[in-house]
């Protein structure tokens, strides 16, 4: 496999995710009803994270001690995680309204009182939301190029990307799992 049969896809993918998503959750459009109830997704989806998060800690783990089969194995299921959680927040997020952080009677509008109750936290939450979110977009390159570095058996700059996308990706992982759990109240 050569290294700029997978470049272009790659960038594709890299720019066609965040801009889909972006545009699904900024632009207006029509809800669309997928046949089930969607309530449980954002709990799934901290469980895909959580579980990938683990998945990365295991990897670090794995290669620190040579056992590169589980290492990849490790690696190879987050990514599967990864996407699978990528196209349940698709769905999730294009059939369902999304919640504010504070908002304790579902209007869609924060009063002053919502406003107050939330207090400073939902600084916090909005900051680590952002991070996550921009993270999230940041971290695709990152993963598929890595990965890409990996099956072409350049360890040598996997390991190099490897330094740079596992932090981002770990901290995109374990950050959905703290954005899930300061937003569940309000649900």
């Amino acid at each position: 496999m050569k290294e700029r049969s997978l470049t272009i896809p790659i960038v594709i993918v890299s720019v066609a995710v965040p801009l889909a998503v972006a545009a699904l959750i900024l632009l207006p459009h029509a809800k669309i009803n997928p046949g089930f109830n969607t309530s449980a997704l954002p709990l799934f989806h901290a469980i895909l994270n959580s579980t990938t998060a683990i998945l990365l800690l295991s990897s670090l783990y794995f290669i620190k001690h040579q056992r590169i089969r589980a290492h990849r194995a490790a690696n190879l299921t987050a990514v599967v995680l990864s996407s699978i959680f990528l196209v349940s927040y698709v769905i999730y997020h294009s059939t369902t309204p999304s919640v504010m952080f504070g908002d304790l009677n579902h209007d869609g509008v924060l009063s002053a009182d919502e406003k107050l109750r939330a207090g400073n936290l939902r600084y916090v939450y909005y900051f680590v939301l952002s991070s996550h979110i921009i993270l999230s977009g940041v971290i695709i390159p990152f993963v598929l190029f890595t990965l890409q570095k990996a099956f072409q058996e350049k360890f040598i700059q996997h390991k190099k990307l490897a330094r740079i996308t596992w932090p981002m990706w770990f901290y995109v992982a374990v950050s959905g799992v703290v954005v899930y759990w300061m937003i569940s109240p309000y649900f």
